[in-house]
This record gives structure tokens, sequence and C-alpha cells, in this order.
């Protein structure tokens, strides 16, 4: 697997149906809510991504409003504890759920929380080895087979097979995860019923360094 993301997604409805909509970007609330996220930022319009990448370096941003449903790909949403997350990212106002969604496949980590009109309502955070990081709230039903063996990373009937320390695999929760809350996945079998991340634009932003020093 080798599948990255580190994102918010705000909305007030079905987040999938709203994407498969085929709403057109709307880049000036786009511009507006970046530059609200990001107040001190200052930052120059790139080459527009898609989102199938919504894991930029440090020196970028991708996002995009849809209807109801904004999509922020940055930096800040790609730590080991979602529940930490910068309070001015989670204001109720920005949408009445709001998801984070961070996974990284050359550690196997996974990190997902759910946020209800600005309370945190699940977070989890998970790695082989560095075991569960962050577990808060009810598991989401998705999530309860992964927990229950009923997709162990290893074949236990595979002779020979090493252990893994967890009883899945996080990039395999992790997509299950895009399936659930947004109706698309990165990596797996094909699904026509489900979303192609590609063909939802998402705008790119450069932050820029300031120009004046500090003697």
């Amino acid at each position: 697997m080798g599948a990255k993301t580190w994102m918010l997604v705000y909305g007030d409805g079905d987040v999938a149906a709203t994407l498969r909509s085929d709403l057109p970007l709307d880049r000036e609330a786009t511009d507006n809510l970046v530059q609200k996220l990001f107040p001190d930022e200052k930052l120059e319009p790139i080459e527009d991504g898609d989102l199938s990448y919504t894991c930029p370096t440090n020196k970028m941003i991708f996002a995009g409003c849809f209807g109801g449903v904004s999509v922020v790909a940055a930096k800040e949403f790609g730590g080991d504890y979602p529940s930490k997350i910068a309070p001015r990212f989670i204001d109720e106002s920005l949408g009445g759920v709001i998801y984070s969604h961070a996974m990284h496949s050359v550690v196997d980590w996974l990190a997902f929380s759910k946020w209800e009109k600005g309370k945190l309502v699940r977070s989890l955070s998970i790695s082989p080895d560095d075991g569960v990081i962050e577990d808060i709230g009810e598991r989401l039903d998705f999530e309860i087979a992964y927990w229950q063996g009923a997709h162990p990373a290893v074949d236990p009937e595979e002779v020979g097979e090493a252990t893994y320390p967890l009883p899945f695999h996080p990039l395999e929760l992790g997509e299950e995860a895009l399936k659930h809350f947004f109706g698309y996945q990165l990596e797996g079998y094909a699904d026509e019923n489900l979303l192609e991340p590609e063909t939802i634009p998402l705008a790119g932003y450069r932050r820029l360094k300031p120009w004046w020093k500090f003697w």
C-alpha cells in the first residue's frame, strides 16, 4: 500500500452524496475558507490538484468547497493525536460534522476523528510500532468487524507467515474509513459504486515565506 492522507472534511449532510453530485469547485468560497483557516499565512495559487492527493508537502495546501462540503489538506492535520487538532479548525460554524483522516503507508499508521457540533465523538490513532496511540469515543459501525478479528493483517492459515502486532492492518481500516466517510478509496478492489477521487478538483496554494527579517 502506498496511500497517504492528512486532511479535514467539513459537511452538513451526506458528504459522499454531495461529492458525487458533480458540483463545480467554488473557488471564491475555497479562497475564503483557506484565508479563514490560515490567517497568518501568505499564500499564492498554484496548479490544481484533486482528491486523490491529500498529503501535500509542508509548503502547500489543497482545498475545495462543493456546496455543503469542504475539503482541506494540510500538514496541520497529520499529527498522532487527532483530538489535539487546533480548535480554530474544529469550529462548528465550519460544518455540523467535521472529519479528520490521516494515514502514512511507510509506517502503517492511521488516524481519524469525527466531530459533531464542535464535540469530539470519535478519535483513533494506531500503528504497529506504537500500538493504539489514541482511542476516544465509541467505535464506529464500520470499525467493529476489524477489532473483532474479521480482517486480520496476516492470514492465520498461511503457514510461516509472521505475526502482526494488531488485529488488522491500519491502512485497510483507513481505506474503509475513506469509503464510509467520503464514498471513495485510494487503494483496494475496484468498485464502480465508489467515487473516483481523481474527478474531484482541489485548488492548490503555496505557503510563502515572509519577506522581512528579524534582526
